[in-house]
Parts: C-alpha cells; sequence; structure tokens
C-alpha cells in the first residue's frame, strides 16, 4: 500500500524539478513558502544516465541510453508523486536537444509517463542556471561569471544581482569531449595539448562576448556549478585539514586547480576511481571536464572560482514561482523575462510597436468577452491565463515576417518566431505563439502543416486555434495606421438553435466640433471573419451597425 504524503501546511506548496541532462537526471523537490517567498529543498537525488552515449552513425539517442532515463524518469515521477507536488517540471538539455530522435524521446515520456518535458534551448539553459544560483548566494554589487560544464555543453553567465547581461552555450562538454578526444586514457600530452587548443577555440566567442559586455574596472567573480566544479571543490576539501561540511561557498585558487588538473591527467581511469572524494562515473569524465575549466579560467584572467551547489534544477523551482507570482526583490526583474524578451525580438524585426500595442490590446479584450464561448479557460481543455499570455505574445509578433516578404508574411512570421530566441517560454509555449502568429490569418490549421505537426497536445492544439482565433479577429480590426476604436463589446447571442457573439465597435470621438471615427472599414473587415468563425467554433458573428441594427 503506497504511504500517503506527509500533510503540508497551507501556506506551503511542494513542486518538484527533474533536470534530463548529458550525463545524470537530477531530481529535486522543493517545498515553497508563499509567505516568505522562498523554498527548501525537501529530497535531492542524482542518476547518472548517459544520454550523451549516441549511436555513433546516426547520432540518435541510444536504446540503451533510453532505457535508463526511462527506468531512471519513472522512479523520480513516483517519488515526486509520493511527496504530494502539484506539478512536475521538467527539462532536457543538449543531448536530447541535438539527437535526431529526441522529439521522439520526448513525446515516449509524455505517452508512457505523462512527464510534459521542456526542451531548452542553450540559452534559456543558462538563464535557467543563472536563476538557480541567484536563489543560493548573494551577487551584492558585483558582476558574477557563471561557469556550468555539463555532459553536451558548457553554459557561460555574465550576470549582477537583478538580470543576465549575458547568456551562452557552447557545444563541449565532459561527456562530449571524453568520447572524442580521451582515449587513450590518460591522454599523451600532445593530445592534451590539441585537447586545450579545441576548447579555447570553442569557448573563444563565448568569453569574448562576456568580455564586451563588462564595464571598465569591473572584475567579476567567478562561480562554478555543478559536476566538474563540485568533484574538484570535492578533491580539493578532502586534502585540507579542516574539511566544510558543506561546499556551498567554497573557494579554489587558479593555481590549486592547476594543481589538481595536472594530478588528474596523468592518472589513470582505475586512480581516479579509487580517489573517494569522487565517484565512479564521475572519475570517467573529470579529466575533460577539469581542461574546459582550466582553460576557459585561463580566457577569462579569473583569479579563483567559488562553487554553488544550486543550478539548473533549482533554477526550474525559481521559473516556476515567478511564473506564479510567488517572487519579488531581487528576482522582480527576472518576472518581467517573458515580456522583455518578445519586446526585443519585435523590436528585432522592425515591428511597429504602436500597433503591435494596438492588436494586442484588441485581442486581450476579446478574449476577456469571450469566456465559454470562443474559449473555455475553466475547463481542462483550456488554456487560462497562460493562453492570454501566449495570445499577447503572438499579437506583438505577428506581423514580425514583414521584414522578410509582405505576401504570406504569417508563415514568415511563424518562421521567424519558431527560430527566435524567446527566454522564459518552455520549448512547446515558443512553438504555440509560432502556431497562434501563423494562423491569424488565411487557412485554418491543416493535419499537413509543419507548424500544427509540431503542437502534439490535444489541449495545446486547442488552446492555439481558439488563440488564433482571436488574434485573427483582432488583426482584421487594424486597417488603417490611427487608432480610430475606443471600445469593443462583445455579447453572445441565442436565437433558437443559433448561437454566435455580436461584437459593437464604439469609436473614437473627434476634435471638438468634429464628428466621431467613422468605423465602416473595421466593421466590414471584422465581418469578412464571419465564415471562418463559423468553421472554427460553429458560431455566428454579427457586427453591429452604429444603428444598433446587425450588419
Amino acid at each position: 500500500m503506497d504511504q500517503a504524503p506527509a500533510p503540508q501546511q497551507a501556506d506551503r506548496r511542494r513542486v518538484a524539478a527533474i533536470d534530463i541532462g548529458t550525463n545524470s537526471i537530477h531530481l529535486l523537490i522543493a517545498e515553497v513558502d508563499e509567505q516568505l517567498r522562498s523554498f527548501s529543498v525537501v529530497l535531492a537525488e542524482k542518476a547518472t544516465t548517459r544520454l550523451g552515449e549516441r549511436d555513433p552513425d546516426s547520432g540518435d539517442l541510444s536504446a540503451d541510453a533510453i532505457e535508463r532515463a526511462f527506468r531512471t524518469l519513472r522512479h523520480d515521477r513516483q517519488l515526486a508523486e509520493s511527496h504530494g507536488v502539484e506539478q512536475i517540471v521538467t527539462a532536457a538539455t543538449s543531448a536530447v536537444r541535438e539527437a535526431p530522435n529526441g522529439r521522439e524521446f520526448l513525446q515516449a515520456l509524455q505517452d508512457q509517463l505523462g512527464l510534459d518535458v521542456d526542451l531548452v534551448s542553450g540559452p534559456e539553459e543558462a538563464r535557467l542556471i543563472y536563476l538557480g544560483v541567484l536563489s543560493g548566494m548573494s551577487f551584492g554589487d558585483r558582476p558574477h561569471t557563471i561557469i556550468d560544464i555539463g555532459g553536451g555543453s558548457t553554459e557561460l553567465v555574465l550576470a549582477d544581482g537583478s538580470d543576465a547581461r549575458v547568456l551562452t552555450s557552447t557545444r563541449i562538454g565532459a561527456v562530449r569531449l571524453q568520447r572524442e578526444f580521451c582515449q587513450p586514457d590518460p591522454i599523451p600530452a600532445e593530445r592534451r595539448g590539441f585537447l586545450q587548443a579545441y576548447i579555447q577555440g570553442a569557448m573563444d566567442p563565448a568569453v569574448a562576448e562576456l568580455k564586451r559586455a563588462l564595464r571598465p574596472g569591473e572584475i567579476p567573480q567567478l562561480v562554478g556549478t555543478s559536476g566538474t566544479a563540485m568533484a574538484l571543490a570535492a578533491l580539493a576539501a578532502a586534502e585540507d585539514q579542516a574539511p566544510p561540511l558543506k561546499l556551498q561557498g567554497f573557494r579554489l585558487s587558479r593555481d590549486r586547480i592547476d594543481q589538481l588538473v595536472e594530478r588528474l591527467v596523468t592518472m589513470t581511469p582505475e586512480q581516479r576511481r579509487a580517489l573517494t572524494a569522487i565517484n565512479d562515473r564521475r572519475a570517467e569524465i573529470i579529466v575533460p571536464g577539469a581542461l574546459i575549466l582550466q582553460t576557459t579560467m585561463a580566457m577569462l584572467g579569473a583569479r579563483d572560482l567559488v562553487v554553488c551547489d544550486r543550478a539548473l534544477r533549482e533554477g526550474l523551482i525559481v521559473d516556476w514561482m515567478l511564473r506564479n507570482q510567488l517572487l519579488g526583490d531581487r528576482f522582480s526583474f527576472q518576472s518581467t523575462i517573458r515580456e522583455r524578451t518578445v519586446l526585443h525580438l519585435a523590436r528585432s524585426f522592425g515591428v511597429d510597436r504602436s500597433r503591435a500595442d494596438r492588436v494586442a490590446g484588441y485581442a486581450l479584450s476579446l478574449y476577456d468577452q469571450t469566456r465559454g464561448l470562443l474559449h473555455d479557460d475553466d475547463s481542462a481543455d483550456g488554456c487560462g491565463e497562460e493562453g492570454r499570455q501566449l495570445l499577447w505574445a503572438a499579437a506583438q509578433l505577428h506581423t514580425c515576417g514583414k521584414s522578410i516578404n509582405i505576401s504570406a508574411y504569417h508563415k514568415h512570421s511563424w518562421y521567424l518566431i519558431r527560430h527566435g530566441e524567446l527566454l522564459g517560454y518552455s520549448h512547446m509555449e515558443h512553438l504555440m505563439v509560432a502556431a497562434i502568429a501563423r494562423y491569424h490569418r488565411r487557412s485554418l490549421p491543416k493535419k499537413r502543416h509543419e507548424a500544427w505537426q509540431l503542437i502534439t497536445g490535444r489541449e495545446q492544439r486547442r488552446c492555439v486555434a481558439a488563440m488564433a482565433l482571436l488574434l485573427r479577429l483582432a488583426a482584421a480590426l487594424d486597417r488603417r495606421p490611427a487608432d480610430g476604436i475606443a471600445t469593443i463589446r462583445v455579447r453572445p447571442i441565442a436565437t433558437g438553435s443559433d448561437r454566435g457573439l455580436e461584437v459593437e465597435l464604439v469609436p473614437r470621438q473627434g476634435a471638438p466640433g468634429e464628428p466621431a471615427v467613422d468605423l465602416s472599414l473595421e466593421r466590414w473587415s471584422l465581418g469578412a471573419c464571419s465564415d471562418v468563425v463559423m468553421e472554427a467554433s460553429g458560431l455566428q458573428l454579427r457586427v453591429l451597425e452604429p444603428t444598433g441594427e446587425p450588419g
């Protein structure tokens, strides 16, 4: 018989985070205190699953790696549920991101385990790592450089206490380099020199970007997170006369890291596995990870390293709290990350901000007035407040495709949004924003459309279809450079077996002595959507004339 989860206080909520990495899968169960706006770790587990061990020919995640991952994730889900968590937030990183069968793997997790996994981009992975570190240490007035060496990628972040200035992700990691460069083991001196030159070439763009973002006189503190940094700290701490109880905040000089690296690179795998400070699986990949850290420190000119035991999984918890309005203070700037990243993308494609704001306002007004008509955010299939936020983002970006070509610009908008960077959005949310923009004009979604095929869940498709219809109506009202609409009023209609909605457009008043704006153009454009509204929702659309009679 399953044991019931421990009772929780009314102001405490439990949430789980799972980080599906190239080398390991991490589970963290956190208890969130709504009053203190903080969280504590209830349980943390790690399993070395080595998803990075991919098929050498196809690059696919191997069958053995997938089986190891499924076994671990099934256990993690059951463990999280036994603790009474209200949600499991899950992210997959570089191994799944790069594998040709990565999306199939995620779909199988959804179908078989009910896990909805976010496939995060490199910059988004870096942002989540930053949030995790920010939750565990104070930056003060000094900028910090965060380095996170994973199995398949290395994230380098320049940040201060309010925001991340630079978010980079480079495709080198401990597992990747071990597989490609560290045979034989220990590696000969000339092989080591080649590997260090390779690391330097790979990291150079990220280091250069970070240096450009530094202000005159700034000397950032280097922070190391995750397996490599923690393992080196554990090795160094074990040699201290009074080893610390916790590695959080442990400081390593660059000279000491150099000494550790010199010892490790000359050891055989058996000798490294005999080191009690690190586990057997970490001993296999510690050399390439340590060389990435040593080389990057030299490139940055960093004098020392402070380790932080918080990283991506804690960042997932912080991000969940931000989305649920449970954080403030030093995270306040991060709480607007989704709005800021959308506006940044819109600006980069030359979107007319005033008109985009206008369409977004129309869309949100229609959303608020059509609950239970064109969408139902209270049902199991509704997308609720999240749908409203996705609608706003799509409205801001729906014309960005015009920067390529005015013809079929909605398709170009889909492509640009899909391949753009939207920080703070999950992979599926990102695809949903792109699809809402794609279907705001011309044809409704069809099975053969790639934009529709990428939206795999039934609820997500219903949300996209509903939000795209609202955006279509809002865009239909944007017919002139100046805003002529003061108010949009929507009312349900039910006559006999007919159901629908009627829309009244209230014009802006002109200057004193001048008539109100003539909205006949907007009424005609909105009325032209009636057939699509009927096809998509089965509802009639009536647009009222100024006299109140339906047109």
